[in-house]
């Protein structure tokens, strides 16, 4: 089982930019497809984005995010990243960074390794 640790959270004003970082240990990375989820208060946890492993490549945006995030990987360094654009109010939430073997879905239910979450508030 992957143990993972995300950081980079925080308080930012809408407009603003925020790198998450999911930090793996336990496992190597490299067949691991990765995703980033959130959850808002009295909402349910939602897909962000994901990437596969690199045997196949890969990513995937949820429509609210698309053309703002960007998710990328260094399996050398065994994290995935979340950079985070342009945010706004609705971008508030915990953030989660989520494993699971070999290929992506954007079902929270498939993900084997999840971490403890970010908090990620956008003031208005």
């Amino acid at each position: 089982q992957v143990q993972l640790v995300e950081s980079g959270g925080g308080l930012v004003q809408a407009g603003g930019s925020l790198r998450l970082s999911c930090a793996a240990s336990g496992r190597a990375l490299s067949t691991y497809a990765m995703g980033w989820f959130r959850q808002a208060p009295g909402k349910e946890r939602e897909f962000v984005a994901g990437i596969n492993w690199n045997g196949v490549g890969g990513t995937y945006y949820a429509d609210s995010v698309k053309d703002r995030f960007t998710i990328s990987r260094d399996d050398a360094k065994n994290t995935v990243y979340l950079q985070m654009n342009s945010l706004n109010h609705e971008d508030t939430a915990v953030y989660y960074c989520a494993a699971r073997r070999r290929v992506i879905t954007t079902e929270k239910g498939d993900f084997t390794s999840w971490g403890q979450g970010t908090q990620v508030t956008v003031s208005s």
